[in-house]
C-alpha cells in the first residue's frame, strides 16, 4: 500500500539585503557605517509604504478621520515591522500612555482567541538610542563606548555601555554589552577564552553609529543574520531589550516550551523562567534555553545564544524579526556560524561543554510510577517484567519510597524490603533510581532530622532578606531549600547521599521539583516589597509573579540573589548530584533532572516532565526531544503511555513503540491511575510492547556509538530530518519522524484507530530496516502499513548499522538477556545500506559501558566500516581487551544488485544466501571485534 504525493515546497521568504563586501578588516575605529545598500532597500520600501499609507489616508477618510492625525514616521512602519514600546500585560494600553514613552500608537484589530498581534504601541524610526562613539581595535576583536544622550523609559537607565567584539573562530562571533562603569551579574558558566583573533572569518560585521546598530552577514551568500538598527537598543538596570530582524522565518529553539519544532513568528512570545507546570502550550517551563537555530534560504544555517540567566521572554514576529528582553545582567551573545545545523550544534557545545557519556544501562529500558506503595509492590512488577522476558534496565521509585516525603529516608514500614530490591536488581544485571527533591523538611524535632540539622548548622539553605531560612512548603510540609551555588553545599549533599546508600545502593538519581518548585507563592511569609520580587518590568511569565509557585526573587544564595540564579537552581543541583555518584560509585552517573539550563548535558539528562495520557502529548514528546538535541542535552524522553490521567492498550502500544526510540527511554505513571507497564496489557500489546524493547536492545551499539560522537564532539543523537537534508524545504517544519544519528529514520503512528501511517521520505534510497527492501524516493510523502504491532523504521542509503540481535543462549542457561548487561556479549550483526553508487559507511566505540573517561583514558575500541566496489572492509582504529570477548557473526547487505557467484572472506570463500528483494547474508563470521577483515562479494 503505497501511495506518493510530491510535497508544495515554494515558501516565500523577505528578499535579504545584500551588504558591501568588505574584505576581513573590521571597519577603522569609529567609522563604522551602514553598506550602500540599506540606502538602496530604504528608498524602496518607502515607495511601497508610500502606497501603503495612501491607502491608509484614504480608509480614514471614508470612516471620518476620527482624532488627531498620525505623524508620517509611524505610518510608515508596516505592521509586521512594528516592535513593541509597550509590551507590559494586563495593561490597557492607550494613546496617552504610549506616547508618553516618546512611541507612535495605531489601533489595530485584535486577533481571535485572545492572542497578541500587532502592538499598537510602537517604536518610531527616530526612537532615541545609544550611539557608538569610539570603536578601537583589541588583540582579539573591538572594545567600543556606547552613550545615550536621552534616558529610556525604564528606571535606572544605563547612559554609558561598553561594547566588546571578539573574532573567537572562523565560525563563532562573541559580542558582549554592559554597563562601562559599573560591574554587573553574569553567568557563572565556565566558557572558552579565545587566544587569538579568527584569521579567516565566515562572517563579516558592520556597525551603524548612530542610532548604534550591529549588522551581521554570511560572507559566501552575504546574507544578512543580524541587524539590530530595527528597534533601539534599551540597557537599564532591570530592563535590557535588543531586536534584530532575521533572514527567515525557520526559527527552533528557545525552551523550554510546548509546541511544534519550528516556532511561530507570528507574534508569538516565549517566556523563560523555570517554573513547575505540567507542560502547556504558551507555558514557560521547567528549563531555560536562550538559544536559537535558525536555517537561511538555500540551506545555511546559524544559532545565537543569549548567556543570561534571569527572567526573560523573546518576542517574535512575522517581519521576520526577534527581540530579546531580559531584566537583570548583561548581554552578552554568542554566534554561531555553522554553515549546517549539525556544525552549528556542535560550535554552540564547544562554548558551553558537550554532554556527559552515559552508562550503557542508562540506554535500556526504565519502568517507574508514583504509587507502587511499597517495595514489595515495586518488586512485583520487576518480577512480572523478568517473567514475561521483556527488557528492563532500571527499577525506579517516586517519592511513595521515603519516609514522610523526607530526603534520605525510606518508609520503614511498606518499604523495609527496599535494601533486598535493591540486592535483587544488582544479582539480575538490573540497577535501581530513586527521586530526590531540593525542598528539606523542616517539619521533624530538631536533632531528629540531619540533613535539616547539619544544613542550618552550616548555614547551606536559601535565606531570606532578613538572613533566616526561607521557608516554603513542598510534599513533605514545610521545608527550606538547599543553595547549590555554594560549593559546601555540595559536600553536604554528597554525606547526605553516602549514608542513605550505605543502606540502599541505589545507581542513578532522579532530581525533581528543583525549578525551584513551591506550593506556596514565595515562602510562608509571602515576599518583602521591593525592586527585586516586584521589578519594574515582569516577562510574560504564568502567574504574573516571579515568585509564582517557587521562592522569591530576593532570597539570598551563596553566589547571588535567586533573581539572577533562578534558572540555574537545576543545573547546579545536577552538578552536585553528578559529583556525589561519581564519588560514591566510582563509575558514570547517571542523573535525570526535571529543570535545566545551558551545559546541562555535562551532568544530567532530562525529561519532558509531567505529561498526560493523550494523544496530543506523545506528539508533542517528539518536538521537546528534537529541541533538548539543540539544548546539547541528548539523553531526554518523555513518559511513555503519559504520568497523569489513564491511558488506553491502543495508545501505549503506540507509545511504547515511539518511546523505544527515545534517547532517554521510561514509562512512568501517576498515583490513583491504573498500572502501565508492559505486564498488564493482553498478550498481543505485551508482545508487541517487547518487541519494539527488544529491537532498541539490538541497536543500543548503534546507539551507544551515536552518544560517543556527542560527547566527543557535539554531535545530536535524536535529530530533525532537516539536519541531514538542510536544503530539502520539505523538511523544515516535519516534527512528527526523526532520526537516530544520520542514517535511522523513525516513522511513529501519532493517532487513534489506524493502520497506516503517512511519513515523508527524503531524496534518496530507504531500505525498510525489518527486510532491507528498498524505497527510492525522489523527496516524497509515503502512506505505509502500520497495524498496531509495527512500528516503520528506515534505513538510508550509505549507512553501516551494528546491532546486537536477541540472542536466548548467553545470558542465563534458556533464558533471554533482557539487561544492556545481559546483551553486551552477543554476536554482532552489521546492517549495510548500500548507497546508489554501492558504497557505505559506519562506526562502533565499544567500552565496558560503565567506566569513567574511557575514552580520555584509551580504554575502548573503535571500529570504522566502510564499503566500495563490492569489498567490505572492517578496520581497527583502536583496541582494547573488551573487544576480544564480542564476535562479529552476520553480515546483512541491504542492495546487492546481482547475485553473486561467490563471497570471500579474507580470501576465502564463506556460504551465504541472497533473496530477491536484494539483499545478501552472510552468517556465521565468528570474527572478533578486535581483528580486522574484508568481505569481498563477485
Amino acid at each position: 500500500m503505497k501511495s506518493y504525493q510530491k510535497l508544495t515546497t515554494a515558501v516565500p521568504q523577505p528578499a535579504s539585503c545584500q551588504l558591501e563586501e568588505e574584505g576581513s578588516a573590521p571597519a577603522p575605529a569609529g567609522r563604522g557605517k551602514l553598506a550602500p545598500c540599506w540606502v538602496g532597500s530604504g528608498l524602496l520600501v518607502a515607495a511601497v509604504l508610500l502606497s501603503t499609507v495612501t491607502v491608509w489616508v484614504l480608509r480614514q477618510v471614508s470612516r471620518g478621520w476620527p482624532g488627531p492625525a498620525l505623524p508620517p514616521k509611524c505610518l510608515l512602519v508596516p505592521e509586521s515591522y512594528r516592535f513593541d514600546c509597550y509590551p507590559e500585560r494586563h495593561v490597557v494600553v492607550t494613546q496617552e500612555l504610549c506616547e508618553s514613552r516618546g512611541c507612535c500608537f495605531i489601533e489595530s484589530p485584535p486577533p481571535a482567541g485572545g492572542k497578541r498581534g500587532v502592538p499598537w504601541c510602537f517604536y518610531p524610526p527616530d526612537f532615541p538610542s545609544y550611539t557608538l562613539e569610539s570603536l578601537n581595535q583589541t588583540a582579539l576583536g573591538m572594545v567600543g563606548l556606547l552613550v545615550r544622550r536621552e534616558k529610556a523609559y525604564y528606571p535606572q537607565d544605563i547612559k554609558t555601555l561598553r561594547l566588546d567584539v571578539e573574532f573567537e573562530t572562523d565560525t563563532r562571533l562573541h559580542i558582549k554589552i554592559t554597563d562601562a562603569a559599573s560591574p554587573r551579574y553574569e553567568v557563572p558558566l565556565e566558557v572558552p577564552r579565545a587566544m587569538k583573533r579568527a584569521e579567516n572569518p565566515i562572517y563579516s560585521l558592520d556597525f551603524s553609529r548612530d542610532p548604534f546598530g550591529l549588522l551581521l552577514r554570511r560572507r559566501a551568500t552575504g546574507t544578512v543574520l543580524l541587524n539590530t538598527t530595527v528597534a533601539p537598543l534599551i540597557f537599564a538596570d532591570q530592563f535590557l531589550q535588543i531586536a534584530t530582524s532575521l533572514p527567515s522565518r525557520f526559527l527552533y529553539g528557545l525552551g523550554e516550551h510546548r509546541g511544534s519544532l519550528l516556532h511561530s513568528l507570528d507574534w508569538n512570545t516565549l517566556t523563560l523562567w523555570a517554573r513547575d507546570v505540567p507542560p502547556t502550550e504558551s507555558f514557560n517551563l521547567y528549563g531555560a534555553h536562550p538559544f536559537y537555530l535558525l536555517m537561511e534560504e538555500g540551506g545555511d544555517a546559524h544559532g545565537v545564544f543569549l548567556l543570561n540567566s534571569n527572567a526573560m521572554e523573546v518576542a517574535l514576529q512575522p517581519a521576520p524579526g526577534l527581540t530579546w528582553r531580559t531584566i537583570g545582567g548583561v548581554l552578552d551573545f554568542y554566534i554561531f556560524l555553522g554553515p549546517d545545523p549539525n556544525m552549528v550544534i556542535q560550535q554552540y557545545q564547544q562554548v558551553i561543554g558537550f554532554p556527559a557519556m552515559p552508562p550503557l544501562w542508562a540506554l535500556g529500558f526504565h519502568l517507574c510510577r508514583w504509587g507502587y506503595g511499597s517495595s514489595n509492590e515495586t518488586w512485583q512488577t520487576v518480577r512480572a517484567m523478568r517473567n514475561y522476558q521483556i527488557p528492563q534496565d532500571a527499577q525506579w521509585n517516586d517519592i511513595d519510597y521515603m519516609d514522610g516525603y523526607r530526603d534520605f529516608t525510606f518508609d520503614p514500614q511498606n518499604f523495609a524490603s527496599l535494601p533486598s530490591l535493591v540486592e535483587d536488581l544488582h544479582k539480575h544485571g538490573q540497577h535501581y533510581v530513586m527521586i530526590l527533591d531540593p525542598g528539606i523538611s523542616r517539619t521533624s524535632p530538631n536533632g531528629s532530622y540531619w540533613p535539616f540539622d547539619e544544613a542550618l548548622r552550616r548555614g547551606l539553605f536559601l535565606n531570606t532578606t532578613k538572613g533566616q531560612p526561607l521557608i516554603g512548603q513542598v510534599w513533605p510540609g514545610l521545608t527550606a531549600f538547599a543553595d547549590f551555588s555554594n560549593p559546601d553545599t555540595h559536600q553536604w549533599w554528597l554525606e547526605n547521599l553516602q549514608r542513605f546508600h550505605a543502606h540502599v545502593p541505589f545507581d542513578g538519581l532522579w532530581i525533581d521539583m528543583n525549578e525551584p518548585s513551591n506550593f506556596m507563592d514565595g515562602s510562608e511569609e509571602g515576599c518583602p516589597p521591593g525592586e527585586l520580587d516586584s521589578p519594574p518590568y515582569t516577562p510574560a511569565v504564568l502567574g504574573d509573579s516571579l515568585s509564582a509557585k517557587t521562592v522569591c526573587a530576593s532570597a539570598k544564595q551563596k553566589a547571588s540573589v535567586h533573581y539572577n540564579l533562578h534558572n540555574l537552581y537545576g543545573l547546579m543541583e545536577a552538578k552536585a548530584t553528578a559529583s556525589a555518584l561519581i564519588q560514591i560509585r566510582g563509575k558514570r552517573p547517571l542523573v535525570i533532572s526535571r529543570s535545566t539550563f545551558p551545559s546541562q548535558g555535562r551532568y544530567s539528562g532530562h525529561w519532558l516532565g509531567d505529561n498526560r495520557s493523550q494523544w496530543k502529548d506523545m506528539y508533542y514528546s517528539i518536538p521537546g526531544l528534537l529541541s533538548f538535541s539543540l539544548f546539547g542535552i541528548p539523553l531526554v524522553g518523555a513518559d511513555i503511555c503519559g504520568f497523569s490521567g489513564s491511558t488506553s492498550e491502543e495508545l501505549c502500544t503506540r507509545w511504547m513503540q515511539l518511546g523505544a526510540f527515545y534517547p532517554f527511554a521510561r514509562n512512568h505513571n501517576t498515583q490513583n491511575e491504573k498500572a502501565q507497564d508492559p505486564t498488564v496489557f493482553s498478550p498481543a500489546a505485551r508482545t508487541a510492547m517487547k518487541d519494539v524493547l527488544l529491537i532498541r536492545y539490538s541497536l543500543l551499539p548503534f546507539l551507544y556509538t551515536l552518544f560517543h560522537r556527542a560527547h566527543l564532539q557535539g554531535d545530536t543523537v535524536a535529530r530533525p530530518l532537516f539536519f541531514e537534508f538542510p536544503r530539502d524545504v520539505a523538511t523544515l517544519g516535519l516534527d512528527r519522524q526523526f532520526l537516530w544519528g544520520r542514517s535511522l529514520l523513525v516513522t511513529p503512528v501519532l493517532e487513534p484507530e489506524v493502520d497506516s501511517v503517512t511519513g515523508y521520505l527524503p531524496k534518496g534510497v530507504w531500505y525498510d530496516f525489518y527486510t532491507g527492501s528498498s524505497v527510492n524516493s525522489s523527496g516524497e510523502m509515503l502512506k505505509m502499513s502500520a497495524p498496531l504491532d509495527h512500528l516503520n523504521l528506515h534505513v538510508r542509503e550509505g549507512a553501516i548499522l551494528p546491532t546486537q540481535p536477541y540472542s536466548t543462549h548467553l545470558f542465563e542457561p534458556q533464558k533471554p538477556g533482557t539487561t544492556s548487561k545481559a546483551t553486551q556479549g552477543n554476536p554482532l550483526r552489521l546492517i549495510v545500506a548500500l548507497s546508489s553508487s554501492d558504497t557505505a559507511w559506519g562506526d562502533l566505540f565499544w567500552d565496558d559501558g560503565e567506566s569513567l573517561d574511557t575514552f580520555e583514558r584509551g580504554s575502548y575500541s573503535y571500529l570504522v566500516f566502510n564499503v566500495t566496489q563490492n569489498i567490505f572492509t572492517s578496520t581497527i582504529l583502536h583496541a582494547s581487551t573488551e573487544a576480544t570477548e564480542v564476535t562479529i557473526d552476520t553480515l546483512s547487505i541491504f542492495g546487492v544488485r546481482e547475485p553473486p557467484s561467490k563471497v570471500l572472506l579474507n580470501g576465502q570463500e564463506k556460504p551465504f544466501s541472497y533473496l530477491d528483494n536484494k539483499v545478501l547474508t552472510v552468517s556465521d563470521l565468528g570474527l572478533s571485534l578486535s581483528q580486522g577483515f574484508s568481505l569481498r562479494w563477485l
